[in-house]
């Protein structure tokens, strides 16, 4: 990755989380979830965002602030952010209080994701129009960073009204706040107008409509217009994957749960720009490999797939594997072992120098090991000569 920008990529999770089929003991379910970001506070990833969802029954964390103020006793370096909240859902005076207060909470690892809201579901019953989300997710945006700078708001929408509303708390830290972009530009527009961050998801496969070039081309012609630059280190990529030692392997364990994930995609939730294609096992599971869109394979397809990423967008800051549960519990674990063993450090350059110390060591290996066999044979004779000696 010599072209990129970013000396050292970031890795993490985006959490929706996904728990298909529907029928799983939510009690269990949030632990498994608990239990992925204990295991990647140790592996030494950096960063999980989770999700809100409040329909459909497989995403099923309602506010990702409750779980992550939870996830934080539970955890000791990892960076915690809202994956996201659905900003047109709230009063952006609530987010911006509560979002100052996890940041002290956590003593600055918290991080702050937005979005206009992902289910359509969950905005039919609160009484906002589809049409409507993405233009308010624009508005509610300026309106909550002013917010999170400590400028009083006055502002009116048919969602809620603010009268000289001012938040209480100095944020503890400068804490990243960054906007999901899928398919539309108003990702991309809502953070390159604020400065902030921008999340890309499931926009990594490499055929049809390419929503990576989107993304950034909206940022880098937008950002200038309101006094920012568009910030590659602020860009993360989503995408799913499930490593294991093979490749059938992988893939072997990915019939515990591909197909229902899959299916909750075609069937259940209304979200033409993040469908699975195929109708059968082998069919998704191309779709998953063939398409670009992410790996079902082993570390070396990961690093591939980053690669190619780095090469198709021009940089980027953090790659974000989507977790789901397309495997058992024990081969996620190891998955995500694997990704940390192998991927990471390809992309990190945590093993350089360890790299460069074996070289040196095979570089003077033989010279110094035939003179560190003579000198121990040299102190055992000499031994021996002082013992015979002394006996003498």
């Amino acid at each position: 990755m010599e072209e990129n920008p970013v000396s050292r990529l970031r890795f993490g999770i985006f959490m929706a989380p996904f728990h298909s089929p529907v029928g799983q003991d939510p009690i269990s379910a949030y632990e498994r979830d608990l239990d992925v970001l204990r295991l990647l506070d140790r592996y030494g990833y950096d960063e999980a965002w989770i999700g809100e969802h409040h329909s459909c029954g497989h995403e099923i964390i309602p506010d990702p602030m409750i779980f992550i103020a939870h996830a934080a006793n539970h955890t000791r370096h990892i960076k915690l952010g809202t994956g996201v909240v659905s900003l047109p859902y709230h009063n952006p005076l609530w987010v911006a209080d509560r979002a100052i207060f996890l940041d002290h909470l956590t003593r600055g690892r918290f991080m702050l994701g937005l979005g206009p809201g992902a289910l359509p579901t969950d905005a039919t019953m609160i009484g906002i129009t589809l049409e409507e989300q993405r233009g308010a997710l624009e508005h509610d945006t300026d309106v909550l960073m002013a917010l999170l700078r400590g400028e009083t708001v006055s502002a009116q929408t048919n969602r809620y009204t603010l009268v000289d509303a001012r938040t209480q708390l100095v944020p503890y830290s400068d804490f990243d706040v960054s906007v999901a972009a899928i398919a539309s530009p108003t990702g991309p527009r809502t953070a390159a107008k604020n400065g902030l961050g921008l999340l890309s998801v499931g926009a990594t496969a490499r055929e049809g409509f390419d929503a990576l070039a989107l993304h950034w081309d909206v940022m880098e012609q937008r950002a200038p217009e309101f006094g920012h630059r568009a910030d590659r280190s602020k860009w993360r990529l989503v995408g799913p994957m499930h490593l294991a030692d093979t490749r059938e392997q992988a893939i072997e364990d990915a019939r515990f749960g591909l197909d229902a994930f899959c299916e909750y995609t075609q069937e259940v939730v209304a979200a033409p720009h993040f469908r699975a294609a195929g109708s059968t096992f082998d069919e998704r599971v191309a779709w998953v490999n063939e398409t670009g869109l992410g790996v079902i394979g082993t570390p070396a397809d990961a690093i591939a797939q980053i690669e190619r990423l780095d090469k198709q967008s021009g940089g980027f800051g953090a790659y974000l594997l989507m977790h789901h549960e397309w495997a058992n519990p024990e081969a996620t674990a190891k998955s995500y072992e694997l990704f940390a063993r192998y991927v990471k450090p390809r992309f990190q350059g945590s093993t350089e120098r360890l790299e460069r110390a074996e070289q040196f060591g095979r570089s003077r290996w033989q010279e110094l090991d035939q003179r560190q066999a003579n000198a121990i044979q040299e102190a055992t004779d000499r031994h021996q000569k002082e013992r015979a000696e002394a006996g003498g």
